[in-house]
């Protein structure tokens, strides 16, 4: 045969018709040669296209299947069905189970394992095909904007947090309360713990699914103890407070009344807003100042050291019930064994805020403070190298016969009892959930403080601080104090003719940083004269 050529005008063509196949005339007559196939088959049609042809060949139908046997497997599996329907009704009574609940009866239905697969076979055929494609747009979109980078996400931030990366490598950074964490800190602070809510302490949280939580944060608190070698029977430690100012005012939420006297380094001298703070007009600067009385002690205007004569003089009037050691901006070592003194003498609480020389006395570069304080707090993104917050220590346990009567211990109490007041000052008092993610990254601080490493990183800060200081005086410039015992130094400008405000604008115009500082003249009048530098 030549298939080459075309087809004849009379020829035969072979097609199939559905069941539903009905061809309708133009008068609305059904046409004969398409006739409708009542049952599932479909038809084989043999047409001719010769239109003078007067018997139309009429389609054969062919089914799938033998009908009769079809109808008698749909009846058996009608009966089969049935059946099964009731075995699982009896199944399913066995499964329920009737109790009571505040004098109402309820009945609880256990779901069988077969439950899951028999839901997934009954399932339309759709759902086996996979979600639609606008669902699956939808379900990407989700998994789009979720996953996306912070360059993606937000460029006018990511370009901003870029710039500032940029200033930290290519400056000099020089302020004492700042410094570089390591990557691993970093890595904590961006992690999932960002997720978790975890209101209350370890062991007792307002919410559940704390468990690994738990872990962090005690182990946490295992550390701090390390780090400064603590005795876990006579030291307790809180790791939740967002900062040290924090940590400050909830020891005084704790163990103080509203009124109740402190007493704390004047601001200018070197000492911090948190420990009560008044301007020269008489306004009160901070929390510690508005809630509480405070009274500063102030340094020698001429040595620039504090006068512990005249702290003891005024703390024995003032009678104050926590007295603080420690400052920002303070350059010596501090005398903590006298501070314990003037605090029995007076019957008050010893706090030390070491929050600037923290990393200091971990490393033992600097004289301790929890040989005589009740209580010790810092920051922890300071000389410790962690992230930004705070700390609380206290004592814990029987108290030594040599300490004088604490605040609201009668004569017959012989333990101190701040654990419980300064945890719940904490929270529920004053803060709500832990960061989460913080406690881990202060936990990975910690970790390294206690290394051999971090000491000799902590012997060299003091060195360069001292180095610096030497050079400085050189040049026949001004130290307070005359040089420095810590990581930081004060510049006296003023016979230099400078302010601290406009050598701070100078020193960032050539990419170093600094912090302007407030310098006492030989008058113990405030000038704004000096810069602070940290190493």
């Amino acid at each position: 045969m030549d298939f080459t050529q075309s087809p004849p005008s009379n020829s035969l063509s072979l097609g199939f018709l559905s069941h539903s196949s009905v061809v309708t005339a133009p008068n609305g007559s059904k046409n004969d040669r398409g006739s409708k196939i009542v049952d599932d088959s479909i038809s084989f049609q043999i047409e001719s296209t010769i239109e003078e042809m007067a018997h139309p060949l009429s389609s054969i139908p062919l089914q799938l299947m033998d009908q009769q046997t079809e109808d008698h497997h749909n009846c058996q599996e009608e009966n089969s069905n049935k059946e099964k329907r009731e075995s699982e009704k009896v199944e399913e009574e066995k499964d329920v189970e009737e109790f009571r609940f505040w004098g109402h009866s309820m009945c609880l239905k256990r779901k069988r394992d077969c439950d899951s697969a028999s839901s997934t076979l009954s399932s339309p055929v759709k759902s086996l095909r996979g979600p639609s494609d606008e669902l699956e747009l939808r379900r990407n979109a989700v998994r789009a904007w979720g996953n996306q980078s912070l360059r993606v996400a937000d460029s006018d931030v990511f370009e901003i947090m870029e710039k500032e990366k940029m200033r930290q490598y290519r400056g000099i950074e020089l302020i004492a309360s700042e410094n570089f964490v390591c990557k691993a800190v970093m890595e904590a602070l961006g992690s999932h713990l960002t997720n978790k809510y975890s209101e209350g302490m370890p062991r007792s949280r307002y919410y559940g699914g704390n468990q690994y939580i738990d872990e962090i944060e005690i182990l946490c608190c295992e550390r701090a103890l390390t780090a400064f070698g603590l005795d876990s029977e006579s030291w307790g430690v809180n790791v939740q407070p967002y900062s040290c100012t924090s940590a400050n005012f909830a020891v005084y939420t704790g163990l103080l009344l509203p009124g109740d006297r402190i007493m704390g380094l004047d601001t200018p001298s070197g000492g911090n807003t948190s420990h009560g703070c008044y301007l020269p007009n008489g306004r009160k600067v901070s929390g510690a100042s508005i809630f509480f009385e405070s009274l500063s002690y102030k340094v020698n205007p001429q040595t620039g050291y504090i006068d512990y004569d005249k702290l003891e003089e005024k703390a024995v009037d003032f009678r104050p019930k926590i007295l603080i050691c420690g400052g920002s901006s303070y350059p010596r070592e501090w005398d903590y064994a006298r501070f314990r003194q003037i605090a029995d003498k007076c019957g008050a609480v010893l706090l030390c805020d070491m929050a600037q020389i923290s990393g200091l006395i971990a490393a033992k570069e600097c004289i301790s403070p929890f040989e005589f304080c009740d209580i010790v707090t810092s920051t922890t993104h300071k000389s410790l190298r962690g992230p930004r917050g705070g700390i609380i220590f206290y004592r814990k346990g029987p108290k030594p016969r040599k300490r004088g009567m604490l605040l609201n211990q009668g004569e017959g109490s012989d333990r101190y009892d701040f654990e419980e007041k300064i945890n719940f000052a904490v929270f529920p008092a004053l803060q709500g959930g832990p960061h989460n993610n913080h406690i881990a990254a202060l936990a990975i601080a910690l970790k390294q403080v206690a290394t051999p490493e971090y000491k000799a990183y902590m012997q060299q800060v003091k060195k360069n601080a001292q180095a610096l200081a030497s050079a400085i005086l050189r040049r026949n410039c001004r130290l307070v104090t005359g040089g420095t015992d810590n990581h930081l130094l004060l510049w006296d400008l003023r016979n230099l003719g400078l302010t601290g405000k406009n050598f701070e604008k100078v020193c960032e115009m050539c990419h170093i940083t600094l912090n302007k500082v407030t310098i006492f003249d030989d008058n113990g009048n405030l000038t704004p004269g000096g810069v602070r530098i940290g190493k």
